[in-house]
């Protein structure tokens, strides 16, 4: 391994790192240059602390102001100050990027033709991640500026977005957007792709960091950590890289990698760093467990590498403690696992013909195959959709997914139930088809994630195997997601093992390693209902349906990417007993909370005053505690 990959330079710092080593000592070797390096990495870092504002605005103030600073406060940076940032991160700063629906409402932006094509992929995640500031949850943004015919907000605001954005290319761009936000108060977000439910990209009148473009990719051969014990194959990739890259990139290599069933999602970001649940999962454990290094700017500025041996505390943190909360990740080093056959099933039935009692004695059935399917390392998709005109139930598994498998080993698994689903009369075509690569199976099997529903959130809870052990609890929890559906709510499941590889000691939540069942359930209000009749509605789905799973789950919990913002004890639910001490490292990373998402580590220091009341992003951020 050369220094530059020891210490993770970018050309930027290599070349600056190479100016300051020659201008000392044009010639150094092995011990003698590592500790010039060293030496010369710490003082250009403590250079770039200082390196953004001029002099006379380097130490504002809002420390214990009640509230981040924002446009209006004698506080917020001088037009001068943002346009040294903008000459600091080599002019890549966006100032004030409009909403992609401004252009159909009345005002300069207005443009008929673009509205249509916008407002025709408007649900396509294709449309949103390519954007600086959208995200894909319109109702943690606010709902203040969608197309018109997706919702009317009569005219178009800023919302929830942020105010400034750096596209970020290099670590320093990073750095310069940190200690710009820590040393003026303003609000600082990261966003990669939007996917996430809770919208934690957003931020009214923030300075975002975008971090899309870091897309390099790079396949090493043989990384050895002898602390982790891992010796293999890996690749190093950008934070920007997304599921489709990535898997691309391993299948050239003739690998695969641990990550999301979303396509467009940015695996390397946020996804990793909250754990991240994969069709891998039950043969290799979460997105997490498979970090070996990551490249991050700490909320002080610096750019390090935290590894099993360097920055140790944020190593363990970033692993499954959560995105936008201990630094800035720009690239991460991940363990590659060989490529392998896979079979595919996918296939639906409802209750239209054969009424609901049958239709619910087929899932009833299923249920009882959920332990020994996880333990045979698949992935199971599947959804379960009431129509609350037609008193119609539909299942769909989309799909079932099973890594590793044949084609007869995969029909063996999947025939006790398809078995009983025939004795009960139930009609479907299994479609299971083999595949001889991962990358093939996974690229032909899943839905392409779309942006969240207008008037809808999501609930998530992971049942552990005790929830399947016994003839009494496996009815217990039938009984539960029936009940959820003859509520009418829309349900996603998983049927997913999160394998504990080596006994990895991180910061996943604990609740993935016994779980055998990822459960989602969605609760939906009136498109125009006011913000009262929603937080109403929310907080009865928190009290009702949501708390009768985690009354059957006790100690269990949830996953912190697929959630509600409205999720109680969110520090239990997404952490176990991990939280007391990430709460711990917190304030020992990040003293001043440079970094804020809503249900993140430490957040609850911090509140987002909504305009509306509503838990969304269109809002100052302000201390609970003053």
């Amino acid at each position: 391994m050369d220094r530059r990959t020891r210490y993770g330079f970018s050309a930027w710092w290599f070349t600056a790192l190479l100016a300051a080593l020659s201008a000392a000592n044009p010639v150094l070797s092995g011990a003698d240059l590592v500790r010039a390096v060293d030496s010369t990495l710490t003082s250009v870092s403590a250079a770039l602390k200082g390196l953004f504002l001029p002099e006379s605005l380097q130490a504002p103030s809002n420390r214990t102001s009640r509230c981040k600073v924002y446009p209006g406060d004698p506080e917020w940076p001088s037009d001068e100050a943002w346009a040294k940032l903008d000459e600091l991160t080599d002019h890549r700063l966006l100032a004030r990027p409009e909403p992609q629906a401004a252009v159909c409402y009345n005002g300069p932006l207005y443009d008929a033709e673009k509205c249509a094509q916008i407002t025709a992929t408007w649900n396509s995640s294709y449309t949103h991640y390519i954007d600086p500031i959208e995200m894909m949850s319109p109702v943690a943004q606010g709902m203040t500026c969608l197309p018109p015919n997706v919702f009317d907000s009569h005219n178009c605001t800023r919302g929830g977005f942020p105010m400034y954005v750096i596209n970020a290319t290099e670590p320093k761009h990073v750095q310069m957007g940190v200690n710009f936000a820590r040393n003026t108060g303003v609000r600082l977000v990261v966003k990669n792709t939007g996917h996430d439910f809770l919208g934690k990209s957003g931020g009214k009148d923030s300075l975002s960091i975008w971090t899309h473009h870091f897309k390099d990719i790079d396949y090493i051969e043989d990384f050895v950590d002898e602390t982790l014990g891992y010796s293999g194959p890996a690749f190093k990739a950008g934070v920007g890289v997304q599921a489709f890259e990535i898997y691309k990139a391993a299948h050239e290599y003739g690998h695969s990698v641990v990550g999301g069933e979303g396509e467009t999602v940015g695996i390397f970001g946020g996804y990793i760093q909250g754990g991240g649940h994969s069709p891998l999962t039950s043969l290799y454990g979460t997105g997490a467990d498979q970090v070996l290094a990551f490249e991050v700017v700490t909320a002080d500025g610096e750019f390090v590498i935290a590894n099993s041996t360097s920055n140790i505390d944020l190593f363990w943190a970033m692993r499954g403690g959560g995105g936008s909360t201990f630094g800035v990740a720009t690239s991460v080093t991940v363990k590659a696992h060989p490529d392998m056959p896979t079979a595919v099933s996918r296939f639906s039935f409802t209750s239209e013909k054969i009424g609901n009692e049958t239709f619910w004695a087929g899932i009833r059935a299923y249920v009882d195959y959920f332990i020994p399917n996880a333990e045979a390392g698949t992935y199971a998709y599947f959804l379960l959709v009431p129509n609350v005109y037609t008193g119609i139930f539909t299942f769909s598994m989309t799909p079932f997914f099973a890594p590793n498998k044949t084609l007869e080993e995969t029909q063996a698994l999947l025939q006790p139930w398809f078995a009983r689903l025939n004795d009960l009369g139930i009609e479907f075509d299994p479609n299971i088809t083999h595949f001889d690569n991962f990358y093939d199976a996974w690229r032909s099997s899943f839905p392409l994630e779309t942006v969240e529903k207008i008037n809808a959130t999501t609930g998530s809870r992971l049942f552990p195997r005790t929830n399947f052990e016994t003839e009494e609890k496996r009815e217990e929890l039938y009984h539960n997601i029936r009940q959820s559906s003859e509520n009418n709510r829309v349900q996603v499941h998983f049927n997913i093992k999160a394998v504990d590889p080596d006994n990895a000691d991180n910061a996943v939540n604990p609740a993935w390693r016994p779980n055998i069942l990822f459960s989602q359930q969605a609760v939906r209000w009136p498109v125009n209902g006011t913000a009262q009749e929603i937080l109403k509605i929310r907080q009865e789905f928190q009290a009702g349906d949501m708390q009768r799973w985690r009354d059957i789950s006790p100690g269990a919990g949830g996953y912190l990417a697929e959630a509600d913002r409205l999720e109680p004890n969110f520090g239990q639910a997404f952490w176990g007993d991990k939280y007391p001490r990430l709460v711990e490292l917190k304030r020992k990373l990040d003293p001043h909370d440079v970094f804020f998402a809503t249900t993140s580590v430490g957040s609850e220091r911090w509140k987002v005053e909504s305009v509306d009341g509503l838990p969304n992003e269109n809002g100052k951020l302000c201390r609970v505690d003053l």
